[in-house]
């Protein structure tokens, strides 16, 4: 069997939009964590889902949370990425943020807001993937900001 850091290296080479997933604490305090494993699940009806690793410090808000906005992130997010994706506590300070009438945060200046519900929970390994019924939406104009082989990339004329 492939070990870990192998594993990490060979998925690597897929490259992946870059989304924020946020939710609310039992305080009602934002939480949120950077998060590339994502994807739709289903149209009818509209499902998505998102892999979030029980390490890490938003799980449990994400674990006891009725659901969770998945926020794509622009080119312009590149620096709100790598606090999310850190573990200093205060990652909303200074971000852009509103509460959605669901209570999610939704990140200021994002591409695409998809609030949702969640619906089931599977633990797989040192993950659980979070299955969510989109409830809301929204878009706005603007670039991806891609990850690929552990490095932000943006479109340039056209490519990558």
């Amino acid at each position: 069997m492939i070990g870990p850091d192998d594993f990490r290296r060979l998925l690597g080479h897929f490259a992946s939009g870059v989304t924020i997933v946020t939710t609310s604490d039992a305080d009602g305090r934002p939480a949120g964590l950077t998060v590339s494993a994502f994807a739709s699940l289903s149209l009818e009806p509209p499902l998505v889902l998102v892999c979030v690793d029980h390490k890490a410090q938003s799980y449990p808000a994400l674990k006891d949370n009725r659901g969770f906005a998945v926020n794509v992130l622009s080119t312009d997010h590149e620096v709100i990425s790598r606090r999310f994706a850190s573990t200093r506590l205060d990652k909303f300070d200074g971000v852009a943020y509103h509460m959605s009438a669901l209570g999610l945060p939704l990140l200021g200046g994002a591409l695409a807001h998809i609030e949702c519900v969640t619906i089931n929970r599977h633990v797989e390994g040192d993950h659980t993937i979070f299955v969510g019924r989109v409830e809301a939406g929204a878009t706005a104009d603007g670039e991806p900001l891609l990850y690929h082989r552990g490095k932000y990339k943006r479109f340039e004329g056209g490519s990558v």
